[in-house]
């Protein structure tokens, strides 16, 4: 499609922080080639509604949701919310990531050849540091350089790596072909699951290295385990892991099988028992693990209390 006849809507996520939402906001306004911004507010209560509703620019519109529904619900809102509105390609991010100048053109030199791409998400204090790690195509590496990142790449691109919902740009196509994320994932694995589905749906799927976002960093992410062999994905926060043990055997068994699902219950006991002993994460696990298993998608709710 031509890009005089095409429409790109930025859809941001937010909840309780609505001075990096400003920040955001300001320099999604000022990006040639948006034709609108659409901002979920996830019920917020400092404010962000009101800010939202005296904002006063033609191309930022924002809803505010009756409760907290996660990243994975203020996703699934946003992005219906953007296709019902005409957008052709949707560009969707957090409220805490920040796009560098260019960054869009960067990913849209890339239109046509791909459905599901995006930026490297670097940390805002040490850029050549990623935050998510890259697990590199073909093998186990997991990488947390940018050094690494750029040698892997074969003409700029990481073929079949994208983290979303961080600067990921969609297509209307693709969202018509699979849906929409999982409102009940509410946060951790709901973009994870997105980008599984897509692939299985036979998308096109790279992460441009020379694309940015940058983004704080989110604690322990990648930290080694089992001798350095491999990494586990560890969080401070009980609500994120709940979602995270919750959601990714959720994920596992969809999309990997049985095996899979066992060994990453296996790795989260290991490195709670060994690497990072943590009686609590072990209950907390198990408890997790059941509701995946029951269907059940309501445990977090005791989290927001």
């Amino acid at each position: 499609m031509p890009p005089d006849e095409r429409r790109i809507a930025a859809v941001v996520v937010t909840h309780n922080r609505v001075e990096m939402l400003q920040s955001l906001v300001k320099v999604l306004a000022d990006t040639s080639g948006l034709d609108e911004v659409l901002v979920v507010d996830n019920a917020s209560s400092d404010g962000t509604g009101e800010w939202l509703g005296g904002l006063g620019l033609d191309r930022v519109v924002g809803r505010t949701l009756s409760h907290n529904t996660g990243g994975a619900g203020g996703f699934h809102e946003g992005l219906a919310w953007a296709v019902e509105r005409g957008a052709d390609l949707v560009w969707l991010m957090d409220d805490d990531g920040t796009p560098d100048p260019g960054c869009l053109d960067l990913l849209l030199a890339h239109e046509g050849e791909l459905d599901f791409w995006g930026p490297v998400v670097v940390d805002r204090a040490d850029p050549e540091r990623l935050v998510f790690p890259i697990r590199l195509p073909g093998g186990a590496r997991v990488v947390h350089e940018m050094e690494d990142v750029r040698r892997a790449a074969v003409d700029g691109l990481i073929h079949g790596i994208v983290i979303p919902f961080n600067g990921v740009l969609v297509t209307r196509a693709l969202v018509e072909r699979i849906g929409l994320p999982r409102a009940e994932f509410f946060i951790w694995g709901d973009d994870h699951e997105y980008r599984l589905r897509a692939e299985r749906a036979g998308a096109r799927i790279a992460t441009v290295v020379d694309a940015r976002v940058l983004h704080p960093s989110v604690g322990a992410l990648g930290t080694p385990m089992a001798f350095g062999r491999t990494t586990y994905n560890h969080t401070p926060s009980d609500l994120k892991h709940y979602c995270m043990a919750r959601n990714n055997l959720v994920n596992l068994r969809e999309y990997g099988g049985t095996l899979h699902a066992l060994a990453f219950v296996a790795k989260t006991l290991w490195f709670y028992t060994f690497t990072r002993r943590d009686l609590g994460r072990i209950r907390l696990s198990l408890g997790a693990w059941r509701d995946a298993l029951r269907g059940d998608f309501t445990g977090h709710e005791r989290f927001l209390r």
